[in-house]
């Protein structure tokens, strides 16, 4: 099932215009702050009525101001995760995780609560009130809840943006769970290039109230013409295989006929992995380099050069692990002679590939 959304809205001189598809999976809207992306998903909910548009789940219609149709939120069977847990204080984590059935219909196959709390890991939880937990245990209490409420769809509203680093890494592999063993669609709002490269099937790139692209992961974010966040948020997504784990903290990476090494990755032997390099990052060599700190290097050619307003560009190098992208100053292209079909060198310094920019699990493919 599919969720397909076209929404029109005014607030004072800002415009909202927005029409797109999501897809079973973890669609990402993604943009600058104030680009659109919470009107967009409070317009799902039904806490925020557009002037226009129509919002359906597959066949069941949410939204359609042509007929005069509104479902009020508590209808819409979603399941929708906040930025801050908004738990109730007085209740244990139990009774906050079974108030979500009260919004499961009767006669509906209900979420089994064994599974739920088992694939989120709060067991140990159950008995304890919201203000003993951490950050990252409310948010998987909030998440639990969701699931509970058997929702068609589940929205996601910078569930991340609270939690400081240790606590987002906790989370990030749960939304992964959700990614690949739910078969409904979320809608998911971030400014993250990290978390949109760790998570996402599907992403919206908004800019000012309108759709500036929609695709892959590795579309988006590879297109710096696109790129709701600017240049630095440009890179690519590369699938690898884990071949081992070493005993001085690295780990081997197959990524096509090349090897990748990064700092320890907490997936097995043989997980197939996407890992997202970011163009900022990536040095380039007309010839392969020598004496070098850099593990990293993989022969490949110039496929794209694009020019920017200032002083850089952004090149498109294809390797054998996959196309990689370098950003670069003009001066440094010019020294080097760069152009299509030009073979160069691609350096990547093991250490700039951070835990965030490594995800594993059903959804690797660009």
């Amino acid at each position: 099932m599919s969720l397909s959304v076209a929404l029109s809205h005014r607030f004072g001189n800002f415009e909202l215009d927005v029409t797109f598809e999501a897809p079973p999976g973890l669609t990402v809207l993604f943009g600058r702050s104030g680009s659109g992306k919470t009107s967009i998903i409070n317009s799902v909910a039904g806490l925020l009525r557009p002037r226009s548009g129509r919002i359906a789940a597959g066949d069941w219609l949410l939204m359609d101001s042509a007929n005069g149709l509104s479902l009020p939120p508590h209808r819409r069977r979603l399941g929708y995760i906040f930025q801050e847990g908004r738990l109730f204080p007085h209740l244990t984590v139990r009774q906050n995780l079974l108030y979500g059935r009260w919004f499961a219909p009767k006669g509906e196959t209900r979420e089994d609560l064994g599974r739920v709390v088992d694939m989120l890991g709060i067991g140990a939880l159950l008995g304890r009130r919201p203000g003993t937990l951490s950050g990252g245990e409310k948010q998987r209490v909030a998440i639990g809840r969701a699931l509970l409420a058997s929702p068609r769809i589940i929205l996601a509203d910078e569930p991340l943006a609270s939690l400081d680093e240790a606590r987002k890494d906790e989370i990030l592999p749960y939304f992964e769970r959700l990614r690949d063993e739910l078969s409904i669609p979320i809608l998911y709002v971030s400014h993250s290039a990290a978390e949109v490269a760790r998570l996402a099937t599907t992403v919206v790139a908004l800019g000012d109230g309108r759709v500036l692209a929609q695709g892959t992961a590795a579309s988006v974010l590879g297109d710096p013409t696109v790129a709701p966040l600017g240049v630095r948020a440009v890179g690519a997504i590369i699938p690898a295989t884990v071949v081992a784990h070493h005993d001085d903290g690295l780990s081997e990476l197959a990524a096509g006929n090349e090897r990748l090494f990064l700092p320890t990755v907490p997936y097995p032997p043989g997980r197939r992995l996407r890992v997202r390099i970011s163009a900022h990052e990536v040095m380039l060599a007309s010839k392969k380099p020598e004496g070098l700190s850099a593990l990293n290097v993989l022969s490949g050619v110039v496929e794209q050069i694009r020019v920017g307003e200032g002083p850089g560009l952004i090149v498109s190098v294809r390797t054998d692990a996959g196309t990689l992208l370098a950003r670069l100053t003009k001066r440094s292209a010019a020294n080097l002679e760069l152009a299509e079909g030009s073979p160069c060198f691609a350096i990547v310094k093991t250490v700039a590939i951070a835990p965030e920019d490594v995800s594993g699990g059903a959804a690797v493919s660009g």
